[in-house]
């Protein structure tokens, strides 16, 4: 082990944080580690994938079998999954299960500093008086951005149902990088990015996002009609992929539930369960059946750009009117409501892009409709939305969400029969066009307990490899040690490479995980260490360190480098503003930093190369230690400065 401490660093091309933490230790302890800049030792930074390993079913464990990842070895797929009501994203990895991040996004998070930070503030957006404009969130779905029909690897999307926010996810940095509020709306539930684009098909990437609201409001929703609940009004909003400013709006008949995107990017769709547009939860149920809405996008873009279009309130998205008596000529409609039993949930797409499932909840059956016949309706060569339909199999009680495999097969999740149900394409088909004998429930598959989504391998792309399926449930009542009221709740992988699906293993969650995506290791491609350019206001050397003083706003420049900050201590007075601005210098993969001040509610982290700042004031005089909270070097417990606050 002494020969680590000696290879001089730079000569090793892939020398990591350990590596860096012994030989560190060793000459700081020797009285040589005290100065800033002995973490100069560097590797660059450039975005890789996630390092080549045996995939775990290659060496399988004693006890766990092919499903275990052994140590030293690696997941073979990503998941991300939505939180819930705490608001961040979290990621796993498969078939392990294990939990690696957590992604705050509408939560505050005071280890990384979201919500703390001015960088994490300027992107959550802010009050007058600087505060945190909404600091809760309730993320339900997410989906990721697409290249070829394929996840691409570059952004991630998750809604906020409470306050009506879209936000972004970066995936090489798996950090939020912008958030959107969406106007004349609530009850943002189903989001999905398109594939391609629907005017431009030279543009096969991800160019738009789509989000269904699901609470009708009156509109503008000014304090006027209050009571008018036959008036209130849901809109159907579209985001720009990459400037993230919303598009356009399309007002409708009923709600929105779930979203779905097509392969060749001309229609969106939503299913709805309270077409009866009540606002009392008995009065949704009133109806036999509902709909999957349709919308034609490249239509709606026509009518948009021809002016088409009226705004509400100060909003100045335009808005195209989409209900149905607006739309009955198909040749010129832009949505087209196909009927389907009752109170649905889930649409999903099929990997080849033919079907639309969707799950009926409060009917025992699924709805397959045909994409083709779709365009069909939209070119006035059927004479009814409802012919687009072509399976309705009975499939069990609550279905709710709908995965598929590569083989033609889908996955249904049925809340009240805890089950998941494995059913054929080809053969729903076939018996709905009258052949008895065609075989259509292929196997089921009890799940613990009540399961909510359940999500295929790289089962929303073309490349769908039908080897695992996953099912989040919403209870777990005796599967885990007791934690107190609060259960967690079970994630549940599943093997559905063979004919018969096989329960591998249980994982807790803590709550409450809604949607989950499995994307392929070799599609992350996450970076190790920053770019020290990408942030205009890095403080790129220690000399740059120091106290800046405009008026009564001070400015505190300083670096961090294992294991000392570059300031021993700064002085400030009562009542000044203070902004600490904070990079660290190291360039060594996973040497991250933290900053906390004493008393002042300030606590963040910075990551090799990162630089981030903090703005507050100074209210009463005295010393308060400031200190690094992110283990970082054998000399971590020292690595401090002093805020000095003269009176």
């Amino acid at each position: 082990m002494i020969q680590d401490y000696t290879i001089p660093l730079d000569d090793q091309p892939h020398a990591g944080r350990r590596r860096f933490l012994n030989r560190a230790a060793f000459a700081g302890l020797a009285g040589a580690g005290l100065s800033v800049g002995l973490a100069a030792c560097k590797q660059d930074g450039a975005a890789t994938a996630a390092p080549a390993a045996t995939p775990a079913a290659a060496t399988p464990a004693a006890h766990g079998g092919e499903y275990t990842v052994a140590p030293g070895q690696l997941d073979t797929y990503y998941m991300f999954s939505s939180a819930g009501h705490a608001g961040d994203v979290r990621v796993f990895g498969l078939p392990s299960g294990r939990e690696f991040k957590r992604i705050p996004v509408f939560n505050t998070d005071c280890m990384v500093g979201w919500g703390i930070t001015n960088e994490s503030k300027a992107i959550i957006g802010t009050n007058p008086d600087g505060s945190v404009k909404y600091d809760t969130g309730d993320t339900h779905h997410l989906h990721p951005s697409y290249t070829d029909g394929t996840y691409d690897g570059k952004y991630l999307f998750v809604n906020d149902k409470i306050n009506c926010r879209l936000a972004r996810v970066r995936l090489d940095t798996m950090e939020c990088d912008r958030i959107t509020q969406l106007p004349n709306i609530q009850g943002f539930h189903g989001t999905f990015p398109d594939k391609r684009d629907p005017v431009d098909s030279s543009i096969n990437h991800t160019t738009r996002v789509f989000c269904g609201s699901e609470f009708s409001i009156p509109l503008p929703n000014l304090g006027k009609g209050l009571d008018d609940e036959a008036a209130y009004r849901s809109l159907f909003t579209c985001v720009d992929a990459e400037s993230m400013e919303v598009r356009w709006q399309v007002l409708i008949d009923g709600n929105c539930e779930l979203v779905a995107t097509s392969y060749d990017g001309k229609l969106a769709a939503t299913t709805q369960y309270n077409t009866e547009m009540a606002t009392k939860y008995e009065e949704m149920m009133s109806l036999e059946w509902d709909t999957c809405l349709f919308f034609n996008v490249a239509r709606i873009e026509e009518a948009v750009k021809a002016g088409k279009v009226r705004y509400y309130g100060d909003s100045k998205v335009p808005v195209v009117d989409g209900t149905k008596a607006a739309n009955a000529e198909p040749k010129s409609a832009l949505t087209c409501y196909v009927p389907i039993p009752k109170n649905p949930h889930g649409v999903n797409i099929s990997p080849d892009g033919k079907y639309y499932a969707c799950a009926g909840k409060l009917s025992p059956s699924a709805s397959l409709i045909a994409h083709e016949l779709v365009l069909k309706w939209f070119d006035g060569e059927l004479k009814e939305p409802r012919e687009a339909v072509v399976a309705e199999p009975e499939i069990g009680l609550g279905p709710l969400h709908t995965a598929f495999d590569n083989r033609g097969n889908a996955y249904t999740t049925l809340f009240l029969d805890s089950q998941m149900v494995k059913w054929s394409i080809e053969g729903a088909i076939k018996a709905y066009q009258g052949d008895k004998n065609a075989p259509v429930v292929l196997d089921r598959l009890d799940v613990h307990y009540q399961p909510g989504h359940g999500f295929t391998s790289m089962g929303e792309t073309r490349e769908c490899d039908g080897r695992f399926l996953v099912s989040d449930n919403k209870f777990s009542k005796d599967r885990f040690l007791p934690v107190g009221p609060l259960h967690p709740e079970t994630s549940q992988l599943i093997d559905i490479s063979g004919a018969k699906m096989t329960l591998v293993h249980d994982n807790p969650v803590a709550s409450e995980p809604h949607d989950s995506i499995i994307i392929r290791r070799d599609i992350i491609k996450p970076l190790q260490i920053y770019n020290l350019d990408d942030f205009p206001n890095a403080v790129r050397d220690a000399k740059e360190s120091g106290v800046f003083r405009d008026g009564r706003k001070v400015t505190v420049k300083l670096v961090s480098q294992a294991p000392a900050f570059s300031l021993r201590e700064f002085r400030v007075k009562k009542g000044d503003e203070v902004t600490i601005i904070l990079t660290n210098l190291d360039k060594v993969e996973d040497l991250t930093h933290g900053f906390a001040i004493q008393r002042h509610n300030i606590n963040f982290i910075v990551n090799p190369q990162e630089t981030k700042s903090v703005t507050f004031k100074v209210d009463r005089p005295g010393i308060y230690w400031c200190y690094c909270t992110h283990f970082c070097h054998a000399l971590h417990m020292e690595m401090r400065t002093r805020m000095i606050v003269e009176a």
